[in-house]
C-alpha cells in the first residue's frame, strides 16, 4: 500500500471535515459532542459606512472574540465598547457562560478589554509571532 502525505488544496477537505466533525470532537472530549458552532458579525454603522466590526464565534456554551476593528479615525468614541457590549448580549442569548479573547500581552488591546471587564486567564509566552499572548475572559452568567 502506498500512502501519500500532502498539502491539500484550499477547500478540498471540507467534505471530510463536514462528515467527521462530530466524531473527532467526540473522541477529543470522550463523550458524544453536539457541536453547533456559529459566527456572528456585529457592526456599527453611520449611514451606510461601517465604522467598526466584531466577529464573534460561539461553540459549546463559549463565546470568543475572533476579531475587533474600529477604523482609526473613529476610535476613542466608545464604538469598540458598544460592539463588545452587543456581542455579549448575543452570547447571553445563546447561553454562553463566558467570553474570551486573545490579545498580545501588555498591548493596548489588553488594556481595552480589561476596561471592558475582562480578566487575564493566562499568558502564553512566545505564542504568536514569538510574542506573549494574553487570554482574557469575562464570565457572563
Amino acid at each position: 500500500m502506498s500512502l501519500d502525505v500532502e498539502l491539500a488544496r484550499p477547500g478540498e477537505t471540507d467534505p471530510f471535515w463536514k462528515t467527521h466533525d462530530r466524531d473527532w470532537r467526540s473522541d477529543l472530549w470522550n463523550f458524544r459532542v453536539v457541536w453547533h458552532e456559529q459566527v456572528h458579525d456585529v457592526v456599527i454603522r453611520e449611514a451606510d459606512a461601517v465604522l467598526g466590526a466584531l466577529r464573534l464565534r460561539i461553540a459549546a456554551s463559549l463565546a470568543h472574540v475572533d476579531a475587533l476593528y474600529v477604523l482609526p479615525a473613529q476610535r476613542r468614541r466608545g464604538l469598540g465598547r458598544l460592539l463588545v457590549a452587543r456581542a455579549e448580549e448575543v452570547a447571553n442569548y445563546y447561553n454562553c457562560h463566558k467570553m474570551t479573547v486573545q490579545v498580545f500581552h501588555d498591548h493596548p488591546a489588553q488594556q481595552f478589554f480589561t476596561a471592558c471587564g475582562y480578566a487575564v486567564e493566562a499568558v502564553i509566552p512566545q505564542h504568536t509571532f514569538k510574542l506573549d499572548v494574553a487570554l482574557l475572559r469575562k464570565f457572563l452568567l
